[in-house]
């Protein structure tokens, strides 16, 4: 077993993760794995190559050879392609689309696998996307898996975009979460699921502070059993 410790953080859009993922690490001093930011990346590189999502062999070719960095603190990351700052680009909506369609295909996810591993760096990891738990890294002494309402979620996602300017209604970006759910949990590899001995989470009613005073007294239980 791996003796670096690893903290996962899975669940499906708009639960928190990336939020908390952000303060857990900074608080322990940890590096951050924000899986979906590799994901979207490569769904951006693909849409300026021209790359549609069912071809998956040159979808696998692009993932090896993604010229992706990150720069900055952990609480406040930068995500690089080919050297140019693309935080904006990866989060439009469009992006996101795609992004759920390009990550159900196996050898996607086989491509970028050891690119996700090799985050795991002393003295610690905390890392956040859809199956860090179950596939990742399933070694993990602590795995947590968040979940929200569709509902809440989508109010979430919706103060999200009006705060970059974006239009869209609450059934709207409801009816494309509930897209994406079903597509991450019904995808042939690495669907999107708990862990069998992951904590669960409900943040539908729960504040960010309140959440992560939750997760602070978990992480610290499990750092002293390991």
């Amino acid at each position: 077993m791996n003796i670096i410790p690893v903290i996962t953080l899975d669940g499906p859009g708009g639960v928190g993760k990336g939020t908390l993922g952000r303060l857990l690490a900074h608080d322990l001093g940890w590096h951050l794995l924000d899986s979906g930011a590799i994901y979207r990346a490569l769904a951006l590189a693909a849409q300026r190559a021209g790359l549609h999502a069912d071809e998956e062999a040159a979808l696998s070719d692009l993932a090896r050879a993604l010229p992706l960095s990150f720069r900055g603190a952990v609480d406040q990351t930068h995500v690089l392609l080919g050297g140019e700052v693309v935080d904006a680009e990866i989060r439009s909506p469009e992006i996101s689309a795609l992004t759920s369609q390009i990550a159900a295909l196996p050898a996607v996810r086989a491509a970028l696998l050891q690119r996700q591993r090799d985050f795991r760096q002393a003295p610690g990891l905390v890392a956040d996307g859809r199956d860090m738990g179950t596939v990742v890294f399933p070694d993990a002494p602590l795995k947590i898996f968040l979940t929200a309402s569709a509902e809440v979620r989508g109010k979430r996602r919706l103060n999200q975009l009006m705060e970059q300017g974006s239009s869209a209604n609450l059934a709207t970006v409801v009816a494309e979460i509930a897209e994406r759910d079903a597509r991450d949990q019904q995808r042939s590899v690495a669907p999107l699921r708990p862990a069998s001995d992951a904590r669960l989470l409900d943040t539908s009613e729960q504040s960010v502070s309140d959440t992560y005073r939750v997760l602070q007294s978990w992480v610290q239980s499990a750092l002293q059993e390991n």
